[in-house]
C-alpha cells in the first residue's frame, strides 16, 4: 500500500489567498527558556492551506464545518489530470472525463507544480473551476471536489458562483491539495477538517492523505475496488 500525503505544509512561507490572515506560529513557551514544555501559538485563517469549505462559507444559514458528513470527506476517489494549456475546467471537461468518475473528484492541474515554490507568494493565474463545470458535477452526483490551488473559483470573481453553485448543491469542497507525487487514477482519500465548533463555521484546515487500492473480482465475476492490503 502506497500512501500519499496531499496537505500542504503550514508555515510562514506558505502563501494565503489575498485578503485572509497571513500564517503565524510563534513558540509560546520554551523548554530552552525554562519553561515545563514547548508549546506554539498558531495563528491563520481557516482556509489556509489545505482546507475544507463548508456550505457556511458562502451561505447565510448554511451548515458548518463541524457538521460535514465524515463519508463525504472519506472513501474512493478519482484523480482527473487537466491538460497543462487549461486555464479553466469547464463543463466539456467534466462531461468527458468525469462521467465514469468516483463520488469524489480531484483535478490534478498545472497548479500543483506552484507548490514547488511557495515563497514566491500567491498566484493569481491559477487554474479555476468554471461555473457551469460546477453544475455538472452536482448533476452527476458528486459528493467532494478539489482543487490544487487555495480557490475553486477564479480570481478576483464577485458572484462566486462556482462556491455557490457547489456548496448549495451538497458537495463539499477541498482546496489546496498537493498533487505533485500522486499519478492519476483511483484512490482511497481520507481527509480530516479540525472540528472547529467556534466562529461562522465557514471551513477549517485538514490533513489529507490517499492510499492506492487495488482491483479483486466479486462472487458476479464482476470487478470491484478494495483497499491494498
Amino acid at each position: 500500500m502506497t500512501i500519499y500525503d496531499i496537505s500542504v505544509p503550514l508555515s510562514a512561507a506558505t502563501p494565503t489567498y489575498p485578503g485572509d490572515p497571513t500564517i503565524e506560529i510563534k513558540s509560546w513557551l520554551e523548554l530552552e527558556r525554562g519553561d515545563a514544555a514547548n508549546v506554539s501559538l498558531l495563528h491563520f485563517g481557516a482556509h489556509s492551506g489545505t482546507h475544507v469549505d463548508a456550505p457556511a462559507h458562502f451561505i447565510a444559514g448554511g451548515s458548518k464545518i463541524e457538521t460535514v458528513p465524515l463519508e463525504s470527506l472519506m472513501g474512493e476517489t478519482m484523480i482527473v489530470e487537466v491538460p497543462t494549456e487549461m486555464m479553466a475546467i469547464d463543463a466539456d471537461f467534466v462531461t468527458n472525463h468525469c462521467n465514469q468518475a468516483s463520488e469524489r473528484i480531484l483535478f490534478k492541474t498545472r497548479n500543483s507544480s506552484f507548490w514547488n515554490n511557495p515563497e514566491d507568494g500567491f498566484r493569481t493565474d491559477y487554474t479555476y473551476l468554471e461555473p457551469q463545470a460546477a453544475r455538472r458535477l452536482t448533476e452527476l452526483g458528486i459528493r467532494l471536489v478539489g482543487l490544487d490551488y487555495l480557490s475553486v473559483e477564479q480570481f478576483r470573481s464577485e458572484s462566486f458562483e462556482t462556491h455557490r453553485i457547489l456548496l448549495s448543491g451538497g458537495v463539499v469542497i477541498l482546496e489546496g491539495v498537493d498533487l505533485r507525487k500522486v499519478p492519476t487514477g483511483r484512490y482511497e482519500l481520507v481527509c480530516l477538517p479540525l472540528r472547529i465548533a467556534g466562529g461562522s463555521g465557514d471551513g477549517a484546515p485538514a490533513r489529507a492523505v490517499l492510499r492506492t487500492l487495488t482491483q479483486a473480482t466479486n462472487e458476479s465475476g464482476k470487478i470491484k475496488t478494495q483497499k491494498r492490503a
